[in-house]
């Protein structure tokens, strides 16, 4: 086994993945904080954000969001069950159903904005919004880059 060599930039994308993970953990406490008053979760609230603008099958959720497409399922079935969703005949595949909100769970969410917005104002407001705009753009950028290096060699990006 051939040991790759140590780069610079190699540690300081470590650095990068180990912030990300506590930053993850810090948005998802934050999370669970605001959607609880509303009687949802993180993860109902990750799953709905998901299809908020177009229905998608669960597995593209899972895909989209770097889940399981398991335990996308279960949220999504409990979602179904609430109310708070709903399954629709997908016309490209006839076995993945596609996933969307219902009136009540855009209202759920609709009603997480107050919160999301004061949260996210009083976080950026201690960040240059250019370095916020960069930050976004190398996350794209890495998403990407993360992407390519986990596909197959010959499998195509599309």
């Amino acid at each position: 086994m051939t040991v790759e060599p140590r780069t610079e930039a190699g540690d300081v994308l470590t650095e990068v993945i180990m912030r990300t993970f506590r930053l993850y953990g810090a948005f998802l406490d934050a999370a669970e904080v605001m959607t609880k008053p509303v009687g949802l979760t993180a993860a109902w609230w990750q799953v709905l954000g998901a299809v908020l603008h177009e229905p998608l099958p669960v597995s593209g959720i899972a895909r989209e969001m770097s889940l399981t497409r398991q335990s996308v399922q279960r949220i999504a079935d409990v979602l179904v069950e609430k109310g708070l969703a709903e399954y629709l005949p997908n016309p490209a595949h006839r076995r993945a159903k596609l996933f969307r909100p219902t009136a009540a769970g855009y209202a759920a969410v609709d009603s997480l904005r107050a919160a999301q917005h004061a949260f996210t104002n009083k976080v950026s407001s201690q960040v240059d919004l250019d370095e916020l705009k960069t930050t976004l753009k190398v996350m794209r950028q890495l998403v990407t880059a993360v992407d390519d290096v986990k596909r197959p060699a010959g499998a195509s990006s599309g």
